[in-house]
């Protein structure tokens, strides 16, 4: 198999435009919450396998590539309303950016640890949708404000982890996206703007989300809260990823 058809073959799981239209079609055919994991948790692995176990030299193109799928699935997450939609799309633009420090050599075990990083927010945010959903039938921005009134716990856990998923201190996706900056400063000044670019379209989108969820006049409704031992559960992967995030700074910075 020649270096384009595997690359051809990785776009597909570490998104590259237009294969990256068949990880939200699969998305969006899966209705079950726990398949949705499974998804998000083995779609970027997979691609890296394909990478690492073909030994392919990566092209000077794949760069611009993988910076417009991103940045292309960073600003369509600006409109979007569906929580489940929103996170798959924010994945993509996630992933489509592991391209970028495979590029620069970074070692297999980091990149893989990268990937999960990035994955782990998003199965949080997936699992916190399908608590929308049971609570209220569908997980949309604009169908029910001001939860931050009606399940107080609930909104939360909901703001931290859309704040880990949109790299904010003290986060993974952070360090790697602040390293993916400084190497390319010096190197490359027009790609480290458009990484900012990106960064900021995720910052307002994820701001965005919260917006339409959380902010409001609560519906007056008696919803069922999260429970001590779910709050105790995020509380935990929270709290690992914040650690992880400030060893993996110690390590790529």
């Amino acid at each position: 198999m020649t270096d384009s058809l595997i690359i051809l073959l990785a776009g597909f799981f570490l998104p590259l435009f237009p294969m990256s239209m068949v990880f939200n079609g699969i998305l969006d055919k899966i209705e079950h919450s726990w398949l949705r994991v499974l998804l998000f948790l083995t779609w970027p692995l997979i691609g890296l396998f394909i990478v690492f176990s073909s030994h392919v030299m990566l092209p000077g193109w794949l760069l611009p590539l993988a910076l417009s799928t991103s940045a292309l699935y960073a600003l369509r997450i600006l409109s979007l309303r569906e929580v489940n939609q929103w996170s798959g799309f924010l994945a993509t633009s996630l992933w489509s950016l592991l391209w970028l420090p495979m590029m620069q050599a970074t070692p297999a075990v980091l990149l893989l640890g990268y990937a999960i990083s990035m994955s782990v927010p998003l199965v949080l945010l997936l699992l916190l949708s399908a608590g929308l959903e049971r609570r209220f039938g569908a997980a949309y921005t604009g169908l029910y404000g001001g939860l931050a009134w009606t399940i107080p716990r609930f909104s939360g856990v909901l703001v931290i982890v859309i704040m880990a998923a949109i790299a904010t201190p003290l986060f993974p996706t952070f360090f790697i996206m602040l390293d993916l900056v400084i190497e390319s400063v010096s190197a490359t000044p027009l790609v480290a703007m458009v990484l900012l670019l990106i960064w900021l379209l995720w910052s307002w989108a994820g701001a965005r989300l919260i917006q339409g969820l959380i902010v409001g006049r609560g519906s007056g409704v008696n919803i069922v809260d999260l429970g001590m031992t779910a709050i105790s559960l995020y509380t935990l992967v929270l709290i690992l990823l914040a650690v992880g995030g400030i060893y993996l700074s110690g390590v790529i910075l």
